[in-house]
């Protein structure tokens, strides 16, 4: 098995996965594939410590798993790092499955470590995982199940930022002979076991179940991700090339031209790969397909995003978090901030008819001798009207904001400057008529919107 580490090493260098110079992170569950992880990096005279987070979720099998990875790194006289997490407390805050909540709470743990460490030694750390092809080919087994698109059929890449996956190339029995070979000891981990888990679930029943039909499936897949790998990136740059062309952006908001977008073949593609970067998934795509041919106002949403027609525009547009209260403001305050910015007041002597004149948008002068304090800043709502600016009736916002155009997202992002009921100024858009300066004003309120 002497074989095995000189493909580790070629395979490092082949790929240039990491200088032999850097320090490696190596995590370490106690398992057979971490374990020969350890033993070649130590025969490669590779540097490293190790680093071994802890669920709690085994009872006393994940406290021997920890003495174990303990003695190992004894054994090759490298520093420890353990981290005890409470995750089923992460499952429950967080609202993810356990699966997620391990591997979210490893890798933020990792990466904080990796950061403390290159401060500590001025050098470059690399986290390392032992994942190797078996691992692989399930995890592209379960991202087709899943409808992960493109991306998902290369699998795991050997490097992903400062992550390296240095055993990709080898089988799960390699290093199981290896390990025999060398007499290495490791634990084992029960919850393998476990067919609730969708990696268990592919590992036991659907991949023996393809090789009865296919024997040749694991193999065969594993040479279609080195396929898909090269297809990926020519995908990518072909998307890429539509991205630039298509989206515009216009400052936290993206528009996306509906005719130029249904043009596009294939436009499925393009569009899925345009909006899965906020959050929206392969299933919404038949959705958003059909936003082209909805009317103004339609639209579907994220987690974190929204998808909206606005005329001949699709926008993707972050949901609003801000908090619908309501702000007080007294008289004498100077500034107010919010969620839409920051408002500034002052009471000045302005030449009347110069205020009058003002096309600002995002300055209001009112008549300071008809405001009285204090008054209410809040979002608009349903049925809010007032009078605009040279009119002598009243419209109703919601009319107003058709009249202007404005998109189901900047409608959302209007706020309302209110007075005894009656509202004096739709920020950043225009006041209310009755409040305007009139020849016999002597002192203006100025307010001036900042964003």
């Amino acid at each position: 098995m002497e074989g095995l580490l000189q493909l580790f090493e070629d395979n490092i260098r082949n790929l240039n996965l990491f200088p032999t110079k850097d320090l490696l992170l190596l995590a370490v569950s106690g398992g057979v594939d971490s374990v020969v992880l350890c033993e070649l990096c130590d025969l490669a005279g590779y540097q490293f410590v190790i680093a071994h987070g802890n669920f709690q979720l085994r009872g006393e099998e994940s406290h021997r798993d920890e003495q174990f990875v303990q003695s190992l790194a004894e054994r090759y006289g490298v520093r420890l790092f353990v981290n005890r997490f409470d995750t089923a407390d992460y499952v429950v805050r967080h609202k993810v499955s356990v699966q997620v909540a391990a591997r979210e709470l490893r890798y933020q743990w990792f990466e904080a470590l990796r950061i403390q460490l290159s401060v500590e030694t001025q050098r470059a750390v690399w986290i390392v995982t032992a994942h190797h092809a078996d691992d692989n080919i399930e995890t592209v087994l379960m991202n087709f199940f899943k409808g992960t698109g493109v991306s998902g059929m290369r699998g795991m890449m050997p490097k992903a930022n400062k992550i390296i996956r240095p055993l990709l190339f080898a089988r799960k029995q390699e290093l199981v002979d290896f390990a025999v070979e060398k007499e290495l000891r490791f634990v084992e981990d029960s919850s393998n076991e476990s067919d609730k888990y969708s990696r268990n679930f592919i590992r036991h029943r659907v991949i023996p179940l393809l090789r009865e039909r296919y024997p040749a499936a694991p193999e065969n897949i594993l040479a279609d991700i080195e396929r898909f790998r090269d297809i990926e990136w020519l995908y990518q740059e072909a998307v890429a090339s539509h991205k630039k062309n298509l989206l515009e952006e216009r400052g936290n908001e993206v528009y996306i031209p509906v005719l130029k977008l249904s043009g596009l073949r294939p436009f499925r593609a393009v569009l899925f790969e345009i909006i899965k970067a906020y959050g929206f998934t392969a299933k919404q795509t038949d959705d958003a397909v059909d936003l082209l041919h909805a009317e103004t106002g339609k639209y579907i949403r994220s987690s974190s995003h929204r998808l909206l027609r606005h005329r001949k525009w699709l926008v993707i547009a972050p949901l609003q978090t801000d908090s619908s209260g309501m702000i007080l403001i007294k008289e004498g305050e100077a500034e107010v901030v919010f969620g839409g910015g920051r408002l500034c007041l002052s009471v000045e002597r302005v030449d009347s008819e110069a205020a009058r004149l003002s096309a600002a948008a995002d300055t209001a002068f009112l008549d300071a001798g008809n405001i009285q304090f204090p008054l209410i800043l809040r979002r608009w709502k349903e049925g809010d009207y007032f009078y605009p600016l040279g009119m002598e009736k009243k419209k109703k916002l919601a009319r107003f904001f058709i009249d202007r155009k404005l998109s189901l997202t900047e409608k959302e992002k209007i706020w309302v400057l209110e007075m005894n009921k009656k509202i004096i100024w739709v920020v950043g858009q225009r006041i209310d008529n009755r409040f305007k300066v009139a020849p016999g004003t002597k002192t203006v309120l100025k307010i001036s919107l900042k964003v």
